[in-house]
Parts: C-alpha cells; sequence; structure tokens
C-alpha cells in the first residue's frame, strides 16, 4: 500500500472515531444479477436479468468516489459476466483506478478466467471440499481449481460462505489457501439467512465450533484474511450496526453497509465478517486496530 493512501485511510479512522462521522469508506457496486449458477445460499441471482450499463456505472463510480470512498468492489450476480459492447470487467478495474480508487477488488465465482492482473484481489468463492462445495454450487470445484491455475498473478482470496453443509470442512479449505502458491489467503464469511435460505444457518454451538477451529488456524499461522476480535464479537452479537463505513450500491440505489439491511430482523443475523471488523475498527476497539494492521498490511 502507498503511504498516501494509508495516510489517508489513517485520516479517516481518526476523524470517524473521534469525530463520530458517518462517512463510507468502503463502496460495492454491483453490476449485474445474472450469474451462471444457482447457488444454495443465495437470494439474490437471476432476479431482474440486467446488466447495468457502463454509463451508469462510471456514474456510480464517480459518486463514490466524490463522496470520499477509496476501496471498491465490484459485484454480482456474476461479476465476471458483466460486458457493455467492448468494455469488460478489466476495463473497469482500469478506470477505478483511473478515478483514483487506492484498491479495487472483484468478487467472483470463478468459474471464469481469472486472469485480472489489474485487480487488487479476486475473491473467489469455494465453498468445501469438492463433494461439498459441488453440493452448495453445482458441479465448479475442478472448473474453478483450473481458472486458479491459469490465473498468472497471485492476487486470489478464497472466499468461503460457512453454512450447515460445509462448517467441518474450513481446515480442508484453508490448506488449500496455503498450499496453491496462485492463492494468497482465505477470507471467511458466516451465512446470512436471507429468506429462502434458513436452513442453512448455524446452531450456535456449530457457530462456536467453527469460530474455534478458525482462530486455530490463525494461531498456526494459517493466511487467514479474517480477526480473531471480529469472531469473538460475532458469537457474541453484540457490535454496532449498520457499519457506516461501507455502501451497497446497485442501478442508482444505495444501502447502508449492505443489502441484508433491507429485510426485517436479517440485520441482526448478518455473518458479514468484513462488517463486524469494520465496525468494531470505526468504533476504536485498540485490539481490533493492532490485529487489522497486522493482518491487512500483510495482505492488501
Amino acid at each position: 500500500m502507498k503511504l498516501n493512501h494509508f495516510l489517508y485511510l489513517s485520516t479517516f479512522g481518526l476523524k470517524t472515531i473521534f469525530l463520530k462521522q458517518r462517512k463510507s469508506i468502503l463502496g460495492t457496486i454491483i453490476l449485474t444479477d445474472y450469474c451462471n449458477l444457482t447457488c444454495k445460499h443465495c437470494a439474490v441471482n437471476n432476479i431482474n436479468k440486467v446488466i447495468h450499463p457502463y454509463n451508469a456505472v462510471l456514474a456510480e463510480m464517480q459518486q463514490l468516489y466524490r463522496e470520499g470512498i477509496r476501496i471498491l468492489f465490484f459485484c454480482g450476480g456474476e461479476t465476471l459476466m458483466w460486458q457493455d459492447g467492448d468494455k469488460d470487467i478489466r476495463f473497469l478495474v482500469k478506470k477505478a483506478k483511473e478515478i483514483g480508487f487506492f484498491i479495487v477488488n472483484i468478487v467472483t465465482n470463478g468459474t471464469i478466467n481469472l486472469d485480472i492482473p489489474e485487480a487488487d484481489t479476486i475473491l473467489l468463492s469455494l465453498d468445501g471440499g469438492k463433494e461439498t462445495h459441488n453440493a452448495i454450487r453445482g458441479d465448479t470445484y475442478d472448473t474453478i481449481l483450473q481458472q486458479v491455475a491459469l490465473a498468472k498473478k497471485a492476487n486470489i482470496c478464497i472466499y468461503m460462505a460457512i453454512n450447515r453443509l460445509n462448517y467441518t470442512e474450513l481446515q480442508q479449505v484453508t490448506d488449500i489457501a496455503r498450499d496453491n502458491q496462485r492463492i494468497k489467503a482465505i477470507s471467511f464469511n458466516f451465512h446470512t439467512p436471507y429468506p429462502g435460505t434458513e436452513a442453512l444457518s448455524l446452531t450456535a454451538l456449530e457457530r462456536q465450533q467453527a469460530v474455534n477451529t478458525i482462530k486455530r488456524l490463525i494461531d498456526e499461522g494459517y493466511p487467514i484474511f479474517n480477526l480473531k476480535a471480529g469472531l469473538d464479537a460475532f458469537l457474541r452479537n453484540d457490535w454496532q450496526r449498520p457499519c457506516w463505513q461501507c455502501v451497497v450500491v446497485e442501478n442508482g440505489r444505495k444501502s447502508v453497509c449492505g443489502r441484508c439491511i433491507e429485510v426485517e430482523g436479517l440485520c441482526r443475523e448478518c455473518g458479514y465478517l468484513f462488517a463486524i471488523e469494520f465496525s468494531l475498527l470505526f468504533s476504536g476497539n485498540i485490539k481490533v486496530i493492532f490485529e487489522m494492521l497486522r493482518t491487512y498490511l500483510r495482505y492488501v
């Protein structure tokens, strides 16, 4: 990370902590809800089947930048299915960097070409060992690992959504993150039970078991992009929400923190660990500040 970027983010953090400002630093743009998969835990794919046009996406990028956001995520649907004429995701990432965003990341299911060196991090979904992953996402496990092997830059991070089908396979997936030279880390989230997916939610005992496993793996030096303090707060469920430092934009519609805030009662069952970590960070939690500096600077 460049020094001026670090100083900007540090100043933003200090203003948020001491002046209690409710401004955002991380923005997510939903490019499309089209997806080539129908994953068991997903409730937001192929609803409208719209690919948002480049000019609209550009306007959203420019607006987010004017508002002070410097960390940008592109999401879907399946993000890599986005295209408008001759413009594709690589064009968008380069344009975002031209605008001035410090960090530009992509979230994908990993079944399409991952050779996108312009992106800082490609967050790729892998949700268990082969049998379990395929049960959740369809027969895609081998395809994903083939796409990883073809990628020329090691800017890939596994993005695992923990649910009742895969919570016992955390070690197995983390081993892949450790042993594959194309993968730099793994980031976990817990299942957020959107309507129709409630059966995948973990019990309190299962959540505790999963958290204990992740914390053990962190202690053993595995490349895990999560904070132990955030995991503890997830179990206590006592963190402040919404997280004002994150916004999601789709077709001009903005949601503070994430789209789950729009579903009554769902916010209390949030499993997005990065939102928990950001909430703790910008409330001035000293332990989280040091954990985040140690962890994020290693992988960003």
